[in-house]
C-alpha cells in the first residue's frame, strides 16, 4: 500500500509510534485536532455517532440557527452537479430557542468544543443571539453565517459589503466574549478586504469559503433544478476557489482561518493548512462518506509521520510561493 493510499484510506502506519501533535488553537478553542464537520452537514452529529465517534473531532459546529423558526425554500432544494452539489436549503431550522433546549444538551454529551452557527436579516438579530449564547455551558463559539440579505439594507448580504460586514461584527461583537469566527461569502470582488473589515470590527477568526452561487437546468423539463432557481455550489468542484482565498485572506489578516470548500481526503486538508488555514471545516463529503472526517484525522497524522514531522503547525501556512 502507498502512502498516498494510507492517507485517504485514513489508516496509520503499521509499527509506527512516532507522537504527532495535532492540537490547534482557535482563537482561544483548543482543538485536539484541526478536524471539524461544515455547519449544515453535520446536523448535531446524532446521525453519524452511529458511524464515528463523535468524541475524536476537533469540534462540532451547528446547524445554522436563526433567532426564530424558519420554514426553508420550497423544494426540491438540492440537486447534483458534477464534482459538487447545488442547495436551497433556505437555512430551515427550529430557531435558538428550540437549539438550546433540545440539540445544544445532546451536543454537549460528546465533550468537544461547539460552534454555534447562526444567521439574522437584521443586526438586531445577531445581537439577540449573541446575548442568547453568551455564557451558556457548552458553547465555546460563534460563527457569523454573513451571507444572508440585510432586510433593512434593500436585501443586500451582510458578506458583500465590507461596510455591512464591519457592523453585523460589531454588533455580535459587543453582545459576546465568545470567540468570534466570521463565515465568509466568496461571491464578492475582494474577499480579502471583507476579512480586514470583519478583523477590524472584533472578528477572532475567520472561515471561509460559504458556497459558490450557481444554478443548474434540467434539459428535460426546460425548468431549473431548483425550485429557487439558483443555489449554493459546494464540493469538489470549488475546492481551488476555496484554497486561493484562504491563502489570499493568510497574507491579510494575523488572525486563525477555517479553511472549507471540497475537502474530501486528507489531501485536500492538507492543501489548505499549507495555504494558511489553522483549521479545517469538511462539508459535503459527509453525505458521500460519514466516516469522512474520522479518515480525514487520521490521513493527515500519517502525512507527518511519513515525513517525520511532529507537530500540525509545522505546515500550517508553508506554502513554498
Amino acid at each position: 500500500m502507498t502512502t498516498r493510499t494510507m492517507i485517504r484510506a485514513g489508516n496509520r502506519l503499521d509499527g509506527d509510534t512516532m507522537s504527532v501533535n495535532l492540537s490547534v488553537n482557535l482563537a482561544g478553542i483548543k482543538m485536539k485536532n484541526p478536524v471539524m464537520p461544515a455547519s449544515g452537514t453535520f446536523g448535531t452529529g446524532r446521525e453519524f455517532s452511529e458511524f464515528m465517534d463523535i468524541k475524536s473531532l476537533g469540534a462540532l459546529v451547528a446547524k445554522t440557527v436563526t433567532l426564530r423558526p424558519v420554514v426553508g425554500n420550497k423544494p426540491p432544494r438540492i440537486c447534483e452537479t458534477n464534482s459538487g452539489m447545488l442547495n436551497s436549503i433556505g437555512l430551515q431550522n427550529e430557531g435558538i430557542d428550540h437549539f438550546l433546549k433540545h440539540d445544544l444538551p445532546y451536543m454537549r454529551k460528546f465533550k468537544v468544543p461547539i460552534i454555534v452557527n447562526i444567521a439574522g436579516n437584521t443586526l438586531e438579530e445577531y445581537a439577540q443571539m449573541c446575548r442568547d449564547l453568551h455564557g451558556v455551558e457548552g458553547v465555546s463559539g460563534i460563527e457569523l453565517n454573513i451571507s444572508c440579505p440585510n432586510i433593512k439594507a434593500g436585501g443586500i448580504a451582510f458578506g458583500a459589503s465590507a461596510r455591512l460586514a464591519e457592523q453585523v461584527t460589531a454588533a455580535a461583537r459587543y453582545n459576546t466574549d465568545l470567540p468570534l469566527i466570521v463565515k465568509l461569502t466568496p461571491n464578492v470582488y475582494n474577499i480579502s478586504k471583507i476579512a480586514r473589515a470583519v478583523v477590524s470590527a472584533g472578528a477572532d477568526a475567520v472561515s471561509l469559503i460559504n458556497t459558490v452561487v450557481g444554478m443548474s437546468i434540467n434539459i428535460k423539463t426546460f425548468e431549473p433544478c431548483l425550485a429557487n432557481i439558483t443555489g449554493g455550489l459546494s464540493g469538489p468542484a470549488i475546492k481551488p476557489i476555496a484554497v486561493r482565498m484562504v491563502w489570499e485572506v493568510a497574507q491579510t489578516v494575523n488572525v486563525p482561518i477555517i479553511g472549507i470548500g471540497g475537502i474530501t481526503t486528507a489531501e485536500d486538508a492538507i492543501e489548505f493548512l499549507l495555504a494558511g488555514a489553522t483549521a479545517v471545516a469538511v462539508g459535503t463529503a459527509n453525505f458521500i462518506n460519514p466516516r469522512a472526517t474520522i479518515e480525514i484525522i487520521h490521513g493527515i497524522e500519517a502525512f507527518l509521520k511519513e515525513r517525520e514531522l511532529t507537530d500540525i503547525k509545522q505546515i500550517i501556512g508553508k506554502v513554498k510561493t
